[in-house]
């Protein structure tokens, strides 16, 4: 007997299958027909949702950034925090593998799934720019940052730091990375006009209390 599903139970079902196949054999190993065989439905079902694997491509690593996302308001809306202690906190909840498919960041980071590991990136640079914008907008207005150009800046130093960090893309040696990391946060406190070394403080205090 066919299992009849509502629209926005099999659509999901889709996403969440291609998500858990796209981490098994990789992106470009996985075909349409795969996922089709995995879920036990017709070609013309799965293109009544979706008009190519490339866009459920786009619909996994939207719901990966989605939660994220959510994860980042939570903080950015909190009352009572201050907006150096948002922007710390919102950089500790972007934690992309936290909301993937296990072994879906790996296959990312391999040649043949740069499309995928592309995608993932841009995705996450247009749905975390206007959180962070708005944390260092709200700073200037309390006269905590001193940032001219919130959104412009904002943007690079995502870009920054998600290509510089990513293994996928730089491999960067095991006794560089602390360094590198050092170098960022003092690009980002010249960028909102704060004292030097006052983020590396604060992330220090935070690591510290997390042990």
């Amino acid at each position: 007997m066919r299992i009849v599903k509502e629209h926005d139970e099999r659509k999901n079902e889709i996403i969440d299958t291609a998500e858990r196949l796209f981490a098994q054999k990789g992106y470009e190993q996985c075909s349409v027909n795969d996922i089709l065989s995995e879920i036990g439905i017709a070609k013309g079902t799965f293109y009544h949702y979706f008009k190519s694997k490339e866009e459920v491509l786009d619909a996994v690593i939207d719901k990966a950034t989605t939660m994220i996302a959510e994860q980042v308001n939570v903080v950015a809306d909190t009352p009572g925090l201050s907006p150096a202690d948002k922007l710390l906190q919102v950089f500790l909840a972007m934690k992309v593998e936290n909301q993937m498919e296990e072994g879906l960041l790996e296959e990312m980071h391999k040649v043949e799934n740069a499309l995928m590991h592309q995608k993932s990136l841009v995705s996450i640079m247009e749905i975390l720019t206007p959180i962070l914008t708005k944390v260092v907008e709200e700073g200037n207005r309390s006269g905590v940052f001193h940032c001219e150009c919130p959104k412009e800046f904002m943007q690079i130093f995502l870009s920054a730091a998600t290509t510089l960090l990513d293994d996928g893309i730089f491999h960067v040696p095991a006794e560089n990375t602390q360094s590198l990391f050092v170098a960022l946060i003092a690009v980002l406190e010249k960028m909102l006009g704060v004292e030097e070394g006052s983020f590396r403080n604060r992330i220090e205090e935070y690591s510290g209390a997390g042990q």
